[in-house]
C-alpha cells in the first residue's frame, strides 16, 4: 500500500471518528505529497513519487514541526506547542523506524568501504552514497558527524 493510499484510508477513518486534529494533519501531509508530485511531474514516471521522495517530503514536514515547536517554546506559546507536538506525532507515525546509533555506525562503515574512501577528501563521495540510504530514518547532521569522525581515523 502506497503512502497516499494509507493517508486516504486514515483520512476516512479520522472523518468517521471525528478526530479533527488527525484529519487536518493527514490532509496537510496529503497536500504536501500532491505538491511534490505536481512540482516534479516532468521528472516522475507514472506521476508517482518514489518511496525515497515520499520520505523526503515527510522528513521536511517533520523538521518544520520540530522547528515550530522550538520557536513556540521560545515565544512562550504553550497553547500552540501541544497542538504542534500532536501534529509531529502524527507525521512520525508515517515514517519508518529511525536507525539506532549502532545501525547508523555500521551503515557509515559499510558505505565508506563500498565507495573506497580513505581520507577526509572523500567525504562528499561518502555522503552522496549514504544520503539515499538514510532518508527519513536519520538526521543528516548526525550522519555527517559520524562520517567525518570515521574518515579522520
Amino acid at each position: 500500500m502506497s503512502l497516499m493510499d494509507q493517508l486516504m484510508a486514515d483520512m476516512k477513518e479520522a472523518m468517521k471518528a471525528k478526530d479533527k486534529e488527525r484529519l487536518a494533519t493527514i490532509r496537510m501531509l496529503k497536500s504536501a505529497l500532491m505538491y511534490a508530485t505536481i512540482k516534479d511531474e516532468g521528472k516522475l514516471s507514472d506521476n508517482e513519487l518514489s518511496r525515497e521522495q515520499e520520505l523526503a517530503v515527510l522528513g521536511k514536514e517533520k523538521k518544520q514541526r520540530e522547528e515550530s515547536i522550538a520557536d513556540l517554546k521560545k515565544a512562550g506559546r504553550d497553547d500552540l506547542v501541544a497542538a504542534t507536538e500532536k501534529e509531529l506525532e502524527i507525521v512520525e507515525s508515517y515514517m519508518p523506524k529511525p536507525f539506532t546509533e549502532a545501525e547508523l555506525s555500521q551503515l557509515v562503515d559499510e558505505t565508506i568501504a563500498e565507495v573506497g574512501a580513505s581520507s577526509k577528501a572523500d567525504f562528499g563521495k561518502v555522503m552522496k552514497a549514504i544520503v539515499p540510504k538514510i532518508t527519513g530514518r536519520a538526521d543528516g547532521k548526525e550522519v555527517s558527524k559520524l562520517v567525518g569522525a570515521a574518515l579522520s581515523k
